[in-house]
């Protein structure tokens, strides 16, 4: 039972912009009241309708008699049950067509707007994997590009070492090239 709604005219707009506190609170409450009772309203109803169907769809055995009114009762009880059942199957696969078609549609959707492309994570490959993961048994040629670095020999390194020196002979041997420098 909605409570209808009244307009307020113009003046009054500027009147409701002004309003006290004190009076929108008990507004507000007395707007919660009133959903308080629609929703008991609403509660009661439902569990009427849910009485009422259940008496229509299931109504109470009649359980007294002798042994074939039982078997009569209980037949009775069997042909309720397929019947259901029958009509849990068609809902069921209503349902099941139902979100299918959802799902087609959803995927058209998405093709309307354009597929998104992912955002592409880092993977560690090495270049042999990477050629063969493309071109699968064609791959052929191995990438081992650190073979065909040339290669440093140490002994190079050390001999290098050893014409520096001692550092100290080294700083003589420029103390006398600046003296050279200086007499001249």
């Amino acid at each position: 039972m909605p409570v209808p709604c009244q307009a307020l005219p113009e003046d009054n707009m500027s009147e409701a912009k002004k309003m006290g506190s004190s009076r929108r609170h008990h507004l507000k409450s007395l707007m919660l009241q009133i959903a308080a009772t629609w929703l008991e309203q609403e509660a009661a109803a439902m569990v009427a309708t849910k009485n009422a169907h259940m008496a229509e769809k299931c109504p109470a055995p009649d359980l007294g008699g002798d042994q074939a009114s039982l078997m009569d009762v209980c037949k009775k009880l069997q042909q309720i049950i397929e019947k259901i059942d029958e009509e849990r199957y068609d809902t069921e696969s209503k349902v099941s067509k139902a979100d299918k078609e959802i799902q087609d549609l959803k995927m058209k959707v998405v093709e309307l707007a354009g597929v998104k492309k992912p955002a592409l994570k880092k993977v560690r490959m090495s270049a042999d994997s990477m050629l063969q993961a493309l071109l699968g048994s064609k791959h052929k040629v191995t990438m081992d590009l650190r073979s065909n670095l040339k290669q440093v020999k140490k002994e190079v390194k050390e001999e290098a070492v050893e014409a520096v020196g001692d550092w100290r002979k080294n700083v003589e041997d420029k103390a006398d090239r600046k003296k050279m420098f200086e007499t001249s």
